[in-house]
């Protein structure tokens, strides 16, 4: 038996190059291949469209969360299984992150990085102890991934902080590492921050 439910942050823009797009195709199609819930920002545009239209296309579930202000700037996706709308941006992540069981970290802007820092925080502090899976999509995350070890080299955090999230190559081998991760239940103390 493998997850229910996975959180995928990625951009509301396509980057610059075609293979970001790719990757999010791609693991929207596969999420819905391995019968797991796609949980996402809601939008229609950039990764975040394509990771939705192609969950959708191949016949997956999706559950869309998006703040109200944001529904017409990110063009809010009406094909989507499950739409919730929130008030806020914290109402949005809180509940993102309750509904989960692990988190693929796609390529993306200061949005992303927000999600995975406090993803990753929360982890820290042991308020969860789900799966993060960076995907390194045309050696995107080295740069994410740099930030967070220049903060361990400098003293701002523990090397332990290391072990809070893997890094991989692809977007196979997150899909891959997703079939052997055991169900885990909902955190509920997440949700209510």
């Amino acid at each position: 038996m493998t997850i229910a439910a996975a959180a995928v942050f990625c951009g509301s823009r396509h980057g610059n190059a075609p293979f970001y797009a790719q990757a999010a195709r791609d693991m929207g199609a596969g999420l819905a291949r391995a019968g797991i819930r796609l949980i996402y920002g809601g939008g229609a545009v950039g990764l975040m469209g394509e990771v939705a239209g192609a969950a959708l296309a191949a016949g997956g579930a999706v559950s869309g969360v998006i703040p109200d202000f944001l529904h017409t700037r990110e063009v809010m996706h009406h094909g989507v299984t499950d739409l919730v709308v929130t008030t806020s941006m914290h109402e949005r992540k809180a509940l993102m992150f309750a509904r989960a069981e692990a988190f693929l970290i796609l390529p993306g802007g200061l949005g992303t990085f927000d999600e995975l820092m406090e993803i990753l925080t929360w982890r820290q502090l042991s308020l969860h102890d789900k799966p993060i899976l960076i995907v390194d999509v045309g050696g995107w995350a080295r740069h994410v991934v740099g930030a967070l070890d220049a903060a361990i080299e400098q003293g701002f955090a523990s090397p332990s902080a290391r072990e809070l999230y893997d890094v991989v190559p692809d977007v196979p081998t997150a899909l891959s590492r997703l079939k052997h991760l055991p169900p885990s239940e909902p955190n509920i103390e997440t949700a209510r921050f």
